[in-house]
Order: structure tokens, then C-alpha cells, then sequence
């Protein structure tokens, strides 16, 4: 019945898509209802201070599956070309993580059976890969909640049911053949949600008229626009400019975080019928945060030109459960990362911190977290700081501090995260911080100029936050139809 080995448990990962650090009602937004997520959180770690590789989807999803940053692996903007050459509005198809070590490909050649159900989108939707034996995903990456198309080992078809629920009912058909197996097993469950669309017939009335008729969303912050916001594709409709605009919004985002928090309560319920609750570490992180109306943005890290990094964006929720093994109700304010996925997942099942082949990883095992230990993640030598890339802007954070470096010549931020914790004033110019500007600047250069690959260097690149269309050093690799809202 899967693994009963507790050295080799399983691993049930859930990523969402575009959800805020803030996003949960555990996190500190009570309007919103997740109690299977708040149930993670009750029966494991919480982790208060997690990021993203890059705050973008395929850009950090690369880096969850292969441990390396956006200029190791090449993935430096959402893919929107590559999916395959069949799709309508596509027409190739690329393989972006081709040669590229995952730490699922790791976990299946020591003996996992691994499975994949939901958003894929780092090219060649069709063709199972990166270790996965189970394979029925998104065929592009993001769209309407019902018909979605996908690929299953191969075959083109429309998902019938509101796609959370499709991605669920997958997932547990997974889980069910692992039955008969004493093989650990690794499943990815990939959600859509909460990206948009958020319109009223995207989600089940039940739960987009609710929050539409009864939520004030009062403890979800709403700036005025932000200068630098880029126009979403054709209409301004998607930006909370009104009363009205953000409360639709804001509904179909809830109704959406709803919906599928529902689903991972059906995951989880179906591994404690099973007796396997407590030989599963479950995973639930997102692949990037979100601005909802927060520094008056409506997206994540591409809503504005240039990329912003506010925490908003960058930070991600995190839980990490398994009774009996892992803390429970613990919240854990450790700067982490995305990078440090791999190598700690690879070290709890016992296959060290990297795995073979995997090269030299920018991140650390935290395992000894996991463990109810403390002390830094092992074998880590960095500063304690998260970085975070994308395309020629680059961000170093600390506890305190938080500073935004864009190549070649700016423009350049610093944020007193202890005197304005929401990110309001930009310090670059008071030479109260000249010094510690130029420390974290020296930081950001060494730490990048160690785990770069000169070819796949994302200051070099002309990533403008519209697309990736193929592989970095291809003409054409990147879109620059850059439209701002105020000119839209």
C-alpha cells in the first residue's frame, strides 16, 4: 500500500498558482476560507518567511523541479511559446528543461513512482518527462476553470468539471494505483488556481456570490495604481481601479483559493482513509506571490515595468506536514527559499542534499527544520539572505533589509524592513544606508557570479516581463510588447 518504509515516505507536493504569502486565513486574512490549508498549518510548519526563485510561473517552477536559478536553468520568463506544435496561437515546441537534473528524475531512478496532475508550462505539454511515470497536465499553462485542455501521455482532450476538481479527481486516481505497490510514490499536484480568470462564471456560484455579496476583503490592502503598471492583454478590466472592479476581483480569487482548498482536503482525507497521513510529507507552496491591489498592483513580479520585487510578489505560502514526524502548529520565520526544495526533499528520504548529478546547487537542506532542530539549514555557507532574479533585475533580502539591483544602470531600491515593513519608501538615496547598500550590492554580485552560467545570464537578456517564445540565445527569445496602463 505505497510506502510504509517511514525512511522512504511518500511525497504529496501541491503548488498553487499566483497566490500571495497573505492568502490564507492562517496567514492573517480572516475573510478568506481555508480550513484544509489551515489544517496543514495546525498539524505542521508554517513558514512565514518563504520565497520564490523568480516572481513569475515557469521561471520558478523550473527552479523547484532542478534546485537552480533562472540563470542556471535559462527559464527567465513565462512560456509562451513552446507548449507544443499542434496548440492554436503556438505552433513548436521546446523542451526547456532538456538536460537539466530534476529531483523528481533523482527520486524515480532510486525507486519512486512519480506522478504529475495539473499545471506543467515549462514546454512540450504533451510528452511526459522530468522522471514523471503519471502525466495529465494543463496543455499550456493557464486559462478558463472549465474545458481546460490537456495532455495525457500524449493525447490532446478537454477536462470535463470545474478544473481544480479535475486535477483532484486525477491526482487520486494516481494515488489509487499506488495501492498495490509497496513503491514510494511522488505525486506534483499542480493547481491553476488562483490565477486568473476570475469572472463570475469561471468559479462555482456558490462560492463566487458569497464572498461577492458578503465580504468587505478589509484586511486585503489596496493602493492606488502604481505608476510603472503594465496593461493586462487588451483591457484595463482585470485592475481593481473601483469599488466594483475590486470586489469582482477579489471574489473570483477567493472563490478560486476556496475551491481548491476544498480539493486538498479531499487529498488529505484520502490519505488518512488509507493509513497513509503519516508516512507522506505533504508539500503546499505556490510558485510566486501576488499583488492584489497591494502597492497597487494587480499581478505578481511582471505586473509592473520594470519587475518589482515587493514581498507581495516574492514571498509565497508554505506549509510542510506530517504527523508524528514533522512539528505541528509551528510557524518558522527562517528566510528560505525555492532553491532549497531540492536538496532538502532529496535529504529527508535519504538521498543527501543533492543527488547524483545534479551539479552545484545554489540552495540548502533544511531538513534539520523538519526534524524540530535548530540551527541553519545544513551544509549552508551563504549570509542569511534569500536572492531572487528576474531577467536584469536582481534582489538580495535580509531580516532587516531589502535591496533591488537592475542592470545596467537602474533603477535601484532599498527598503528598512524593520521601520516600514510594507515597503512605502525607497531609502536609495539617503546616506544613512550608502554603507549597507554597498554591502548587499557586493553580496548579490558574488552570489550570483558563482552559481551563473555566462550564456544563460539574465542581465544579458531582453526580459521584459511579456513571455519567453523559446530558448535563451535564440533571436526572438523573448516578447517586448511592453504597454503601460497609463498609455493603454
Amino acid at each position: 500500500m505505497a510506502s510504509s518504509d517511514t525512511g522512504r515516505p511518500n511525497i504529496l507536493f501541491i503548488l498553487s498558482d499566483d497566490q500571495g504569502p497573505w492568502a490564507m486565513n492562517c496567514a492573517g486574512t480572516p475573510e478568506l476560507r481555508t480550513p484544509n490549508l489551515d489544517r496543514l498549518a495546525a498539524t505542521g510548519i508554517r513558514f512565514e518567511s518563504f520565497f520564490c526563485a523568480s516572481p513569475v510561473c515557469s521561471p520558478a517552477r523550473a527552479s523547484i523541479l532542478t534546485g537552480q536559478m533562472p540563470s542556471q536553468h535559462g527559464v527567465q520568463d513565462f512560456l509562451r511559446a513552446g507548449n507544443s506544435v499542434n496548440l492554436p496561437g503556438d505552433g513548436k515546441t521546446v523542451r526547456y528543461l532538456e538536460g537539466r537534473t530534476t529531483y523528481t528524475e533523482i527520486l524515480a531512478g532510486n525507486g519512486y513512482a512519480c506522478g504529475l496532475s495539473g499545471k506543467w508550462h515549462l514546454g512540450d505539454s504533451a510528452t511526459p518527462q522530468t522522471g514523471f511515470d503519471y502525466w495529465n497536465v494543463h496543455a499550456t499553462g493557464a486559462g478558463n476553470y472549465y474545458n481546460a485542455p490537456m495532455f495525457r501521455d500524449g493525447e490532446l482532450y478537454t477536462a470535463d468539471g470545474y478544473f481544480s476538481d479535475v486535477i483532484t479527481d486525477n491526482a487520486i486516481e494516481f494515488m489509487e494505483d499506488q495501492l498495490g505497490s509497496e513503491r514510494p510514490f511522488s505525486l506534483n499536484v499542480h493547481y491553476t488556481a488562483p490565477h486568473a480568470p476570475w469572472g463570475p462564471e469561471q468559479h462555482p456560484a456558490e462560492l463566487y456570490d458569497d464572498y461577492f455579496q458578503n465580504c468587505d476583503f478589509g484586511s486585503v490592502r489596496w493602493d492606488p495604481v502604481h505608476p510603472n503598471h503594465l496593461a493586462k492583454e487588451g483591457s484595463s478590466g482585470s485592475v481593481g481601479t473601483t469599488e466594483e472592479e475590486r470586489r469582482g476581483l477579489l471574489s473570483g480569487y477567493f472563490a478560486a483559493i476556496t475551491g481548491m482548498d476544498t480539493n486538498i482536503g479531499r487529498l488529505l482525507d484520502w490519505l488518512e482513509e488509507h493509513g497513509l497521513r503519516e508516512n507522506t510529507l505533504v508539500v503546499f507552496t505556490a510558485d510566486n506571490g501576488m499583488n492584489m491591489g497591494h502597492h497597487g498592483i494587480w499581478g505578481k513580479g511582471n505586473g509592473t515595468y520594470p519587475p518589482n520585487m515587493f514581498d507581495t510578489a516574492v514571498k509565497v505560502p508554505t506549509l510542510m506536514s506530517r504527523p508524528g514526524r514533522v512539528p505541528e502548529g509551528v510557524v518558522e520565520k527562517s528566510l528560505l527559499s525555492h532553491y532549497d526544495l531540492m536538496p532538502t526533499l532529496l535529504d529527508y528520504v535519504g538521498l543527501g542534499g543533492s543527488g547524483d548529478g545534479a551539479g552545484e546547487l545554489p540552495g540548502s537542506s533544511f531538513v534539520s527544520i523538519l526534524e524540530g532542530k535548530e540551527g541553519k539549514p545544513m551544509g549552508s555557507e551563504r549570509p542569511v539572505v534569500v536572492l531572487d532574479e528576474y531577467g536584469p533585475t536582481r534582489m538580495i533580502r535580509t531580516d532587516s533589509m531589502k535591496y533591488v539591483h537592475r542592470y545596467p544602470d537602474g533603477p535601484y531600491e532599498l527598503y528598512d524592513l524593520v521601520g516600514d515593513p510594507d515597503e512605502t519608501v525607497n531609502e536609495i538615496d539617503n546616506p544613512k544606508y550608502a554603507q549597507s547598500i554597498t554591502a548587499m550590492r557586493g553580496q548579490l554580485e558574488e552570489w550570483f557570479e558563482r552559481y551563473t552560467e555566462p550564456e544563460r545570464d539574465g542581465t544579458k537578456q531582453a526580459v521584459k516581463g511579456r513571455g519567453q517564445l523559446d530558448l535563451v540565445g535564440k533571436s526572438g527569445a523573448f516578447a517586448q510588447d511592453v504597454v503601460f496602463l497609463r498609455d493603454a
